[in-house]
């Protein structure tokens, strides 16, 4: 009897601790996605010195559930220009340097987003040579109905960005493209044009010697028509 007795209570005791084991687990699994996507990504996170890329940022949450009104993105040194590109749903405002260089760009949502609707802006940016070999980052600040995030950490030496609580969006700037591969490709596309075969080689000369029996006919013909034309007359 004493053995059926504690059979139940050690099952209960384990389906109790297998129940809260898969609740953390579950937990972590929707918590984890959750947390990685509470902040404003860039897309691409890499390009070149001394060329133009097209930023596009992208957030799909509010500030504790507030709807996002405005993004606003300080343009770090390391940039040479930055050009925001007009597109649907937003009014951009710039604050220009002394160069006409914008040092801030805002972008305001004609709409306030609602939190977990994808919100998406871009811009033209021109990175300096300056820049090669670095990771530059554009400190971003969202607005909201109530509240704001501020999404401006930045990873100091030897810290993982992965543990900022509200990092900066960052670009990882490549060394600049060399000059002389636009002219290899150029280069390279007249090599890629397949060659003339022994056919068309031949095809050539014969056809312009056709073109030119045909337009010496034809000159006879006319004289034939002008020699008849006079005898006539005469």
């Amino acid at each position: 009897m004493n053995t059926f007795t504690t059979l139940p209570r050690r099952s209960h005791r384990t389906r109790a601790i297998v129940l809260t084991g898969a609740a953390a687990g579950v937990a972590l699994v929707i918590g984890a996605p959750l947390a990685a996507s509470a902040h404003v990504h860039v897309d691409p996170g890499s390009a070149s010195a001394g060329a133009t890329a097209t930023l596009t940022f992208a957030s799909s949450h509010g500030c504790d559930g507030s709807p996002t009104t405005a993004f606003e993105i300080e343009i770090p040194d390391g940039v040479g220009n930055a050009t925001p590109i007009v597109q649907g749903g937003w009014t951009i405002t710039r604050e220009l340097g002394t160069d006409s260089v914008p040092t801030g760009v805002t972008f305001t949502a004609d709409t306030p987003v609602e939190d977990g609707f994808k919100a998406e802006f871009a811009m033209d940016v021109l990175f300096d040579q300056s820049a090669a070999g670095t990771t530059v980052a554009f400190p971003v600040t969202q607005l909201c109905a109530e509240g704001e995030n501020a999404w401006t950490e930045i990873a100091g030496e030897g810290e993982d960005p992965h543990d900022l609580e509200s990092p900066a969006p960052v670009v990882a700037v490549g060394e600049a493209e060399a000059e002389a591969d636009g002219h290899a490709h150029a280069a390279g596309a007249d090599d890629a044009r397949p060659a003339a075969s022994s056919t068309e080689a031949t095809a050539d000369p014969i056809a312009r010697w056709l073109a030119a029996g045909g337009l010496v006919a034809g000159i006879a013909a006319l004289i034939v028509v002008l020699v008849r034309g006079r005898a006539r007359k005469a």
